[in-house]
């Protein structure tokens, strides 16, 4: 009952955390149908950590085996119990996993609610077929520049007009090399959380 009453409490309080904390662009691992989830239900399905552990460091391990234990040890009780020590567990290690990325946790997300780019990456390891993800990246990464390009190349022309127009030039200047940055350090280095939120930015 002590274990019970302490997940209630838990997940409440996360609950009310994810109210006044703003959802990040491009949220992945905290929904209900990304991988984290997947492998939280599949470790508690079969009564096994090891699908999970993957998701958190070394470090992290003994909170997530005691979260597990507590989960593990109520979710039996009734439908209602199953439901709040399952969202415990997925929230507990979404906000381990993420804390570790130096991100902070905004809340469980509902199913659909992940990027498409990323779903559609999530797809192309499930299949083993990157083509078509590759191709619709390209597609759009093209489709960017070229536009940024021609509204900059176009305001160029008539930016010493008036300085009215000389600062409507500047701003689609601005768009479109930090735009064509943005994708040069992609290619270059990758992109974690802290990249795409700085990106997201400009």
């Amino acid at each position: 009952m002590q274990i019970r009453r302490h997940l209630l409490a838990v997940a409440a309080s996360l609950g009310a955390l994810a109210v006044v904390i703003p959802t990040p662009a491009l949220a992945h691992c905290d929904s209900m149908d990304g991988p984290v989830v997947h492998d939280a239900q599949r470790a508690l399905s079969e009564a096994n950590l090891t699908p999970v552990l993957k998701w958190v460091t070394q470090e992290d391990e003994d909170e997530i085996r005691s979260a597990f234990q507590m989960t593990l040890a109520v979710r039996g009780e009734s439908d209602a119990a199953m439901q709040v020590a399952d969202r415990y567990f997925y929230e507990t290690v979404i906000r381990v996993h993420r804390a570790s990325e130096g991100e902070g946790f905004t809340g469980l997300k509902p199913a659909g609610s992940v990027d498409p780019a990323i779903a559609a990456a999530d797809r192309a390891l499930q299949t083993g077929q990157v083509g078509p993800l590759a191709d619709e990246l390209a597609s759009a990464v093209r489709h960017g520049v070229e536009e940024r390009f021609a509204d900059a190349y176009q305001k160029r022309q008539v930016a010493e007009e008036s300085v009215a127009q000389g600062r409507e030039y500047v701003e689609a200047y601005v768009q479109f090399t930090h735009f064509a940055e943005g994708v040069q350090h992609l290619t270059e280095a990758g992109a974690s959380h802290q990249h795409r939120e700085t990106s997201a930015d400009h």
